[in-house]
């Protein structure tokens, strides 16, 4: 009785012994399978996440359509009244003119024209007071399409002389210009600042008209640079006189000289005209010659002889 006791007992405690070797079995299969299961989710939503960083990252590709889908955007034309630039000398406001047409596959001339002291910029009031000046007008009435500029600068030194050799170097390098045919002109007060634009960059233009103005700038970089120029003064300019005609006329006549022009060479690219009296009465003009002589820019033959120049 005693020896079968205990082999009962032996035989319950290796009975539990199984049962728990079993479930310890269970139990570390269970863990391996959650943990290799786990391991699983984990790498998956690593490389879940690294794809979907990589398509954050990489630059997108932007489908371009063929130059025959796109339509180019219409430029306008005519007159464009009242802008404004940021310079390196300050501020500029002009107005411009694009000739019907205007198109990217041909070259224009360009003609960069100042106006007196009374369509200067003198604060917003004055905005667009050049806009109905022949000075401007005139030269977009012509046969040929060209290019007009005319700005309303705030001075007629050195610095608007700058801000204008600015402006015309903008219109060159943003529009389509043929670069041997850039004019300028400039009456009264514009006529000074354009007479030191042309002499600070002679290599810039064609030809100059310097209308009812004195000569501010210097004569033999206009003579060495070859620029034309014709002068245009009333015999009895009020404000200053005939006589600041005549000394430019001088003064640019030894320049040339002084480059090697001949006399005949010289005729050709330099006129100075000084209308009398008589002049501008049959034109109806009686007094006040210095304003009168903006009629300069009704003047077929001098247009037209500043537009025959070329570099």
């Amino acid at each position: 009785m005693g020896r079968k006791m205990g082999r009962m007992r032996k035989l319950v405690f290796y009975g539990l012994l199984a049962g728990c070797l079993l479930c310890l079995a269970g139990c570390g299969t269970s863990r391996g399978e959650t943990e290799q299961t786990a391991e699983s989710r984990t790498t998956e939503e690593s490389r879940t996440m690294e794809e979907s960083s990589a398509a954050e990252t990489e630059p997108e590709t932007v489908q371009v359509p063929d130059s025959e889908e796109t339509a180019a955007a219409p430029v306008q034309t005519g007159l464009i009244p009242e802008q404004v630039l940021e310079g390196e000398e300050g501020e500029i406001h002009f107005s411009y003119y694009l000739p019907d047409g205007y198109s990217e596959e041909r070259e224009y001339p360009l003609m960069m024209t100042m106006p007196g002291y009374d369509m200067m910029w003198f604060g917003e009031d004055s905005s667009g007071s050049n806009l109905d000046w022949r000075g401007f007008l005139c030269w977009t009435e012509l046969p040929e399409d060209m290019i007009v500029v005319s700005a309303q600068l705030t001075d007629w030194h050195e610095t608007s002389a700058r801000q204008a050799v600015w402006l015309t170097e903008y219109f060159i390098s943003n529009f389509f210009v043929d670069t041997d045919r850039v004019y300028a002109a400039g009456y009264s007060a514009g006529g000074e600042t354009m007479s030191q634009a042309v002499s600070m960059r002679p290599d810039l233009y064609a030809a100059y008209l310097h209308g009812a103005s004195q000569w501010d700038g210097t004569y033999a970089p206009v003579a060495e640079n070859g620029v034309a120029v014709y002068i245009y003064m009333a015999e009895n300019d009020e404000y200053y006189g005939s006589g600041r005609a005549r000394e430019a006329y001088s003064g640019l006549h030894e320049a040339y000289e002084a480059a090697g022009w001949t006399e005949e060479e010289t005729d050709r690219v330099l006129r100075v005209q000084i209308p009398d009296d008589a002049y501008f009465a049959e034109r109806g003009i009686n007094g006040n010659y210095h304003g009168g002589a903006n009629i300069v820019f009704e003047d077929g033959d001098v247009l037209n002889w500043i537009l025959s120049q070329s570099k």
